[in-house]
């Protein structure tokens, strides 16, 4: 007998062999779960999200409303608007003294997008890419997406989670094409200072096939009396080998505008321009609208916002250097601490589950006291774990007292 459509097996998905080399962001994933239990009804603490509960400032808003109301929804050129490029030029020589014409700008869908394709635009089977751990999730997989080699080197707690130009140095071999620098760092809140900068472009200098990509998208958030400097301030010559990278998301609290940019030679814009034209074109106008108003309009919020991040930061590590079996490092800067729960291993539950990893210690703390934090391992660095603190005092004040209580609950 013929067999009916409801009868027949659905076809399997003609998915490419690529998809094998990389996986869900860990973090995406931490703070999905996260909504799925609220949504049914259990009280979640989630701090696995990167993004700060600070609504995005009002001017930034009117100005898109503006843009709405004046007909700007249409098409803009692949690499940004001209007003938004000008303003990004503006950024770049006021607060980094870098300049740039408007064919070494580019504008995308948010920084990863940004960042994708510079490396899609220049790496080949087997290049390898320099990426510090503890690193963001989305380095590796971009790289190994791209077909290159992703090849981390670790920054010791002892330093920081900094590498020193010495790790640096070893790493470099003749197939290394970039190095991914993200300072202040997404997971740790590590910054760099300048002279600990120097040091690394000393090394760089040494092996000029190496280009440097400057992830500065949390340039704004450091605290206490560190200044913040990216790479090409500190090594001029290392400008023609340099793509600049930042972003709207942390500082203006536009997250959801998908905004990202970047400065770089005029070759490797263009190239990143081509790839952007088969893809996405443009990012939105609306967006690109309030990115002007964002970057040329008053920044007073921020040192409020920092303000109120340095107190959590502060409530966070106190809370967490309180616990049993945790110790937290104190960071310059982002909005994230690291800490090592190296203390709870070989721990067992109340339920008589060993904890053996990060993982368990997160899937602990998840089942006892609903609280959402994400896997040192997805930082290519164990046995820690990550807290954003981008969101309420009283939510932080409540989680620390959930940790603790699932720590002192470990025997």
């Amino acid at each position: 007998m013929t067999e009916t459509l409801a009868e027949t097996k659905p076809a399997a998905a003609p998915l490419a062999a690529r998809l094998a080399r990389i996986k869900p962001s860990p973090t995406i994933a931490v703070t999905d779960k996260a909504r799925r239990l609220k949504a049914a009804g259990r009280d979640i603490i989630g701090l696995g999200a990167g993004e700060p509960d600070f609504d995005t400032p009002q001017n930034i808003k009117e100005a898109a409303k503006r843009a709405i109301d004046k007909g700007e929804t249409k098409y803009t050129a692949v690499e940004g608007t001209p007003a938004l490029k000008q303003a990004i030029i503006a950024k770049f020589k006021r607060e980094n003294a870098l300049d740039y014409a408007p064919d070494q700008i580019i504008v995308g869908a948010g920084g990863k997008q940004v960042l994708f394709n510079a490396l899609l635009a220049t790496i080949n089977p087997g290049d390898e890419v320099i990426v510090p751990a503890p690193y963001w999730v989305s380095y590796p997989d971009i790289v190994n997406l791209c077909e290159g080699t992703p090849v981390p080197v670790v920054g010791p707690e002892n330093n920081g989670f900094k590498i020193r130009p010495e790790e640096l140095d070893a790493a470099i071999t003749n197939r290394t094409k970039w190095l991914i620098l993200n300072s202040p760092s997404n997971p740790s809140g590590a910054a760099y200072t300048a002279k600990e900068l120097k040091a690394l472009t000393d090394v760089l200098m040494r092996h000029p096939q190496v280009w440097v990509l400057s992830d500065d998208i949390y340039e704004h958030l450091t605290y206490g009396d560190f200044k913040f400097a990216t790479i090409c301030n500190v090594e001029p010559q290392l400008y023609p080998r340099t793509l600049t990278l930042n972003g709207f998301s942390k500082t203006y609290c536009m997250t959801g505008w998908r905004l990202g940019y970047a400065g770089g030679p005029k070759a490797l814009i263009k190239a990143m321009a081509t790839l952007q034209s088969q893809s996405t074109t443009n990012a939105s106008s609306i967006s690109q609208a309030a990115g002007v108003e964002a970057l040329n309009g008053p920044q007073d919020f921020i040192p409020r916002h920092n303000k109120v991040f340095r107190e959590r930061r502060d409530l966070v590590v106190a809370g967490l250097n309180r616990c049993d079996g945790l110790r937290c490092a104190v960071p310059e800067g982002a909005f994230y601490v690291y800490p090592s729960c190296a203390g709870t291993i070989g721990k067992a539950t109340p339920q008589g589950k060993t904890i053996k990893t990060d993982g368990d210690f997160v899937d602990y703390l998840l089942e006892a006291e609903s609280v959402a934090v994400v896997q040192g391992e997805a930082f290519g660095l164990s046995p820690y774990f990550r807290i954003s603190y981008a969101t309420s005092t009283e939510a932080l004040t409540e989680a620390c007292k959930r940790i603790a209580r699932a720590c002192a609950a470990l025997k």
